[in-house]
């Protein structure tokens, strides 16, 4: 890191805009430029943030770092640049449709074909090939690699390829992972806490009975009472309905099902599952397994649930409710927000490298014969499927984080004290909301303004027509009109890169480092009957060695930080410089701090501590 100081003699007047040149020399010589600061002959410091590389015999103009509103410029000049600067970008980054159905992404085919101010600093870093490779070796499960087809000859033998690390998450997953309180804890706070709802109808297509759950029920009440009083509630894998099974390996037959799981509060207020269906229409080869069957029968009931629950969260809670979705946001905002617009440089921050790994993603693992395809069974085309499906309830509503958890049902702390994905996750988007709105205050002095502001709306346009493929049914608004409902956008934007990511990703390896309790795959058809499961079935049907050790090395490199990374309310690139915003985010950094002790202090002496929504482990953005 170079600084430089130029002294200029003569009197250059008011300063309106810098234009940097760079000539070339014989050998590339890219050249990240921070800022600039400007002293004037009278004392004044005028800062103009850059940000950005500066490649081949470019130029780039800069104005200085005061956040300006359209309506603000009032000279030709201002105008002008503001107007050439998205005319640039607009050709930049253009949408492109990755398959049909799909949030629209960026067009470019590979890493190196994106504009260089959204690259990786250095691309061997998120190269997944080499990181999973990499993490086999540090996990040291590749001396399974050459008995790839080959099965497992019982639990225990998963522990060969097993990292102990002790007093960990993963290592009590390991032990207590067939237990029915620990099957339920993980739809509360596992890495997929996204799909329990309470249930307020028993479905017609789950034709369970008072007789099959009594010994279950605690309350002496009926299932209808039980029900009645809020104490039911359901998963429902639906969605895996009909979706194909990986098929690119002629030697392993592979298997999904679309279970549906009923749950139950008992006297602890614990979750405990109750009854299982493993696929969608009930008949005599579709059983309800019950926990009071036969001990093998119910464990591969609960395995075939979490390997569903494991297809759901890579696909969809993962890949599309955070990634792509993010992608949009990122896209949109270069589109139609000049960098002096004040949301722009509120919202740059939380869009670092999620182009860049998304490109990566499109380059190297979800594409047809990628990584993805490697271990999990909806590889080859079933999470294209999934994806497709799963985009009529990709709502914005569904993006609200409090309003989310209300229509599921599942707001009430007095009723379900256990869930600290909902404890949490509440307070960080009071926080982020907060910090939202003290900068529209700064900006938008009224509703009016909000509604004049050209590039905001044309910035909103573009994630419903693009992001959302103009869906009236997504609830995505196509134009803001108040104060208060732009602080909710931007809060859904700000949250759904930062929090909602490090929810749902960071636990992977806690989560699913154990392989039965989140096969990638199943090798046999699920059971039509009761009473004939054994240990030896359910080994056969669990993932090969092969593909246990792919899938260990995913969850691991998935669930790593980057070197550099930079967690929710961390700044260090100053676009913003006027004080009223800095106070606002020191306030915000305030807030933050207080939820990570709060956090701290409920995870002391816990078994099983709950932190991925922990400011301080919440990175700004998407960007593994």
């Amino acid at each position: 890191v170079d600084s430089y100081d130029v002294t200029v003699e003569e009197d250059l007047g008011e300063i309106q805009l810098i234009k940097i040149e760079k000539r070339r020399y014989w050998y590339q010589d890219d050249w990240y430029l921070k800022y600039i600061t400007v002293k004037t002959p009278v004392g004044d410091y005028l800062e103009f943030p850059c940000y950005r590389w500066i490649t081949d015999e470019k130029e780039v103009v800069l104005r200085d770092g005061r956040a300006k509103l359209l309506r603000d410029d009032k000279t030709q000049i201002l105008k002008q640049h503001r107007r050439k600067e998205l005319e640039s970008r607009q050709k930049m980054y253009r949408w492109k449709e990755w398959h049909p159905g799909f949030p629209l992404s960026i067009d470019a085919h590979s890493h190196r074909e994106l504009p260089r101010d959204i690259q990786f600093d250095n691309e061997k870093g998120i190269d997944f090939i080499l990181n999973y490779t990499k993490a086999m070796e540090n996990l040291y499960v590749n001396r399974f690699m050459h008995m790839f087809q080959s099965s497992w000859s019982d639990f225990a033998d998963f522990e060969r390829i097993f990292v102990r690390i002790s007093n960990t998450i993963s290592e009590y997953v390991m032990q207590h992972w067939r237990e029915d309180f620990m099957f339920g804890y993980q739809f509360l706070n596992g890495c997929n806490p996204v799909l329990i709802r309470r249930c307020t109808e028993i479905p017609k297509k789950l034709p369970v009975t008072m007789d099959m759950v009594e010994c279950s029920l605690e309350r002496n009440l009926t299932l209808e009472e039980e029900v009645k009083q809020g104490n039911i509630f359901i998963v429902d894998y639906e969605l895996l309905d009909g979706v194909d099974a990986n098929k690119t390996d002629p030697c392993t037959v592979q298997y999904l099902a679309a279970p549906i799981c009923l749950l139950y509060k008992n006297l602890e207020k614990k979750i405990v599952p109750i009854a299982i269906q493993l696929g969608q229409k009930p008949g005599p080869d579709n059983p309800i397994f019950l926990p009071s069957d036969a001990t093998y029968d119910w464990l591969l009931a609960k395995i075939w649930v979490r390997s569903s629950d494991f297809h759901i969260h890579q696909t969809v809670t993962h890949l599309l409710r955070t990634h792509l979705v993010s992608e949009v946001f990122s896209i949109a905002m270069f589109r139609q927000l000049p960098a002096v617009h004040p949301l722009f440089k509120l919202l740059v921050p939380h869009m670092r490298f999620t182009i860049a790994i998304n490109t990566k993603a499109r380059e190297q693992l979800i594409c047809e014969c990628g990584l993805f395809d490697k271990a999990n069974a909806t590889g080859g085309g079933g999470h294209v499927q999934m994806v497709q499906k799963a985009m009529k309830d990709l709502t914005y509503s569904s993006l609200c984080f409090p309003e989310e958890i209300k229509a599921k049902g599942m707001d009430s702390k007095e009723d379900i004290p256990y869930y600290y994905y909902r404890d949490d996750g509440i307070r960080v988007w009071e926080a982020i909301k907060s910090f939202a709105e003290d900068v529209i205050h700064i900006y938008y002095e009224s509703d009016e303004v909000v509604c004049e502001d050209v590039e905001l709306q044309a910035f909103v346009k573009d994630i419903y027509v693009y992001g959302m493929r103009g869906v009236k049914a997504s609830g995505f608004p196509k134009m803001i009109r108040t104060r208060e409902t732009l602080a909710e956008y931007l809060t859904v934007i700000m949250f759904t890169t930062s929090a909602q990511h490090a929810a749902v990703n960071f636990g992977q390896y806690d989560w699913c480092s154990w392989i039965p309790n989140a096969p990638p795959t199943m090798r046999c058809p699920p059971p039509t009957e009761k009473g004939t499961v054994t240990i030896e079935q359910i080994v056969e049907s669990l993932p090969d060695r092969g593909r246990s050790c792919w899938h260990l090395g995913a969850v691991w490199a998935l669930s790593q930080f980057q070197d550099t990374e930079l967690f929710l309310g961390m700044y260090p690139d100053e676009h913003f410089v006027e004080k009223p915003v800095k106070e606002a985010m020191a306030k915000f950094r305030k807030n933050l701090d207080e939820i990570v002790s709060t956090i701290t202090e409920r995870n002391k002496n816990k078994k099983l501590p709950y932190y991925y929504l922990s400011p301080d482990r919440i990175p700004n953005s998407v960007a593994v």
